[in-house]
């Protein structure tokens, strides 16, 4: 891997990190509590949160990011806010509403579908869930690679017809159903392998289902993040901070990439989602021109995945400190609230865990 910026030693390195547990809403990706190694630099904060199933090679990229962000800071913005979208697990469908009212003003929402021990009319009572509580919302479902070909393209127009179908305002069985509106933003990940993903785009093109399908784990758990691009299995990306090693390097895959890009975050702290909203922040506009005439608020980038901190009791900032406002997250700095670092601290053992794990990956830099 190549050189980062960083401490002058490994010792100083670990007197700067704080290990969090961060208790959770509701159980996401097998969990109910978060943890995160949270380091102090020079230039603000960064964080280390690669999941511990992780090995290593893997995790030293999330290293890699947090130290980028303690020691070198973000890049230069191009947008002062960065429109997020509400992200929906794979809840019964009555549960909905209540999730969504954590993401106020938020126009995007992308669902979890395809979940083990559900069935495809569970992600159609989402979807269905979804619109109502946000009639007319730009709609992307997330699959985790949990299809075959075969399983996506029939499960892609069956959810894409969902959303076509879904009208708040006409009364069931009052007429029938349109399928003339939008349907789909995207599917995320609907397969496991790149090849998979490349047949199922000439699947869906075979069958005149015009949905986009984005690579986000091909992208992020893979040596080479442009392949599946260069392969012809996706239209658009979702890249994440830390699995690509920091903002600068998310950016410069992004210019390589060359489709639209959905920056995205991985169940991370306020600390965490900061570096990515520097990295949404940093992204060549559509239109550019904000308010006032300078900036690029109000370009055409896709709605960032940048909206998880409601999935958290608590978090490592004070409620209102970096929060949504009208689907929006603020680009600004994070620092974690001493009184949550202490209140939030892990256990010994799991802090002693982290810093081992520090270590071995500072090792691979």
């Amino acid at each position: 891997m190549t050189s980062v910026p960083g401490p002058e030693s490994i010792d100083d390195l670990l007197a700067r990190v704080h290990v969090v547990a961060l208790p959770m809403r509701v159980r996401f990706r097998g969990i109910t509590e978060r943890e995160v190694a949270l380091i102090e630099g020079p230039a603000g904060w960064g964080e280390f949160g690669a999941f511990p199933e992780y090995d290593d090679p893997e995790a030293a990229h999330w290293l890699a990011s947090a130290l980028e962000m303690a020691w070198q800071g973000p890049p230069a913005a191009v947008r002062s806010r960065v429109s997020v979208n509400a992200t929906v697990p794979a809840v019964a469908a009555g549960e909905v509403a209540g999730i969504l009212e954590r993401f106020p003003g938020c126009t995007t929402v992308k669902i979890k579908v395809a979940e083990k021990g559900q069935k495809l009319n569970d992600d159609v009572a989402r979807i269905a869930a979804v619109l109502q509580a946000r009639p007319g919302a730009r709609v992307r479902v997330d699959a985790n690679g949990a299809w075959s070909v075969a399983e996506a393209a029939h499960a892609v127009r069956v959810l894409d017809q969902a959303v076509r179908a879904a009208d708040a305002t006409r009364a069931p069985g009052t007429g029938p159903v349109s399928l003339d509106g939008p349907g789909l933003e995207y599917v995320e990940q609907p397969c496991a392998t790149v090849d998979e993903l490349v047949q199922l785009r000439a699947r869906l093109a075979a069958d005149g289902v015009h949905v986009d399908v984005a690579a986000d784990e091909s992208i992020r758990r893979a040596s080479d993040p442009l392949r599946v691009i260069r392969a012809g299995g996706a239209d658009r990306a979702v890249v994440k901070v830390a699995p690509l090693g920091g903002p600068r390097r998310l950016l410069a895959v992004a210019a390589e990439l060359g489709v639209p890009i959905t920056v995205s975050s991985a169940l991370d702290s306020a600390v965490g989602v900061a570096a990515g909203v520097a990295a949404a922040a940093a992204l060549p506009g559509g239109r550019g021109g904000g308010a006032g005439g300078s900036g690029a608020d109000d370009d055409e980038i896709p709605a960032a995945g940048l909206g998880t901190g409601g999935f958290f009791l608590e978090d490592v900032v004070d409620p209102g400190t970096f929060a949504l406002v009208d689907g929006h997250l603020p680009v600004v700095a994070v620092a974690p609230d001493p009184a949550r670092l202490a209140g939030l601290r892990a256990r010994t053992d799991r802090r002693d865990w982290w810093l081992g794990r520090i270590r071995r990956c500072h090792a691979l830099l």
